[in-house]
């Protein structure tokens, strides 16, 4: 993508300043070379809060919201579901939560949110309803969890330097002549998993203390070839981009980005299958602004949403009418077009498990990532 291209999608709304910046970056362009636009005042403290994974403090998801109330959301960040929930249960209070839906069984025992009400969502009844019925999204209390997004976490590779002659595996991870060069995300609940299904665990039941000693070897050949455990994206990005780490465990933006720069990537397919997932938000008990509670979420489930999400972060969206109108081309290179059914079936979708389950689940992947 060229320079023009860069700032006609920024001035537009297509892209964020961080996207821009990060494209100009990688054309070898110092940020300064941006022109400065008008954009909306910062969120003020009578904003409502929005607390979700680093990197969707992402101000282009927001236009409906700036529109009604003249400013953004505040927002805060977390590098994963534990991280924030450990954050939420120590008394943090944020107006809307941004889980995946196999936290939502045990988020919601927690006594720390309140479902939702659908008369005050209007797209929900555009929301495909393969997503609506997943399992402890919602029961006779109303809804607790809204979908949003939906993708796959899997390996996107350097293709000029990474040999696939032997198919796409996660066993290519754990190959030792790429030692020092893999990168690995920060959190047990993409990268445990993962090992996983690598190690033919059935990630679709109730685990059992003996499936966690049956990853455990995978997860230690894992961590001997990683060079980069991290949750920041744009640091995964450029590692790849350099050629420090020539494969990443990822999600569905890094190969978007790292395409649009020029860099030959591609998200693989491996053949014991993508572990994917569906994220959405959750609407805290105490809720200090609750009808701007329900704006944000009303934002993020608008189909102008969508359509970013699809085309510039490669994600699947929850309101069927964003496919409507996003590109063909880029749903079609994504493998968004074969329905959200079929694609998160084509992967391992895993099952929400216990509270014990999860805490000796991250115990085991702490105690072999720090070397105990």
């Amino acid at each position: 993508m060229n320079t023009d291209k860069i700032l006609k999608q920024l001035h537009s709304g297509r892209v964020s300043r961080r996207q821009a910046m990060n494209g100009l970056g990688a054309l070898g362009l110092a940020t300064a070379t941006i022109p400065i636009i008008s954009q909306p005042a910062r969120a003020a403290t009578d904003q409502a809060t929005y607390f979700t994974w680093g990197g969707y403090d992402d101000d282009t998801f927001f236009p409906s919201y700036v529109d009604k109330h003249g400013t953004l959301p505040n927002y805060a960040t977390f590098g994963d579901a534990q991280e924030a929930f450990t954050k939420l249960t120590a008394g943090f209070v944020a107006d809307v939560t941004h889980p995946c839906s196999a936290d939502v069984p045990r988020w919601k025992e927690s006594g720390m949110f309140q479902p939702f009400d659908p008369d005050r969502l209007p797209a929900l009844t555009s929301v495909y309803s393969k997503l609506q019925e997943l399992p402890g999204t919602a029961d006779s209390a109303g809804r607790w969890f809204v979908p949003i997004e939906w993708g796959a976490t899997s390996i996107t590779y350097r293709t000029d330097l990474v040999d696939v002659s032997g198919g796409e595996s996660w066993e290519m991870l754990l190959d030792p002549k790429y030692k020092g060069r893999v990168a690995a995300i920060d959190s047990p609940d993409d990268t445990w998993w993962c090992m996983a299904v690598l190690a033919g665990v059935d990630i679709t039941k109730e685990l059992t203390p003996a499936d966690i000693e049956t990853v455990k070897p995978y997860m230690e050949r894992l961590k001997d070839n990683v060079r980069m455990f991290t949750n920041d994206m744009t640091s995964l990005d450029q590692a790849l981009a350099s050629g420090e780490v020539v494969m990443a465990m990822s999600w569905n933006e890094t190969p978007v980005r790292l395409l649009w720069e020029g860099h030959p990537v591609k998200f693989a397919a491996p053949k014991e299958g993508s572990l994917t997932w569906v994220c959405g938000h959750m609407l805290h008990a105490e809720a200090p602004y609750l009808d701007k509670a329900y704006d944000i979420t009303n934002a993020m489930l608008s189909p102008e949403t969508g359509i970013y999400i699809i085309e510039e972060w490669g994600y699947g969206h929850s309101n069927a009418n964003s496919f409507r109108f996003a590109s063909e081309e880029s749903v079609a290179m994504l493998g968004l077009d074969q329905g959200v059914a079929a694609y998160l079936g084509s992967g391992n979708f895993g099952k929400p498990q216990s509270d014990e389950m999860y805490i000796n689940i991250n115990r085991s992947f702490e105690a072999i990532k720090t070397g105990f």
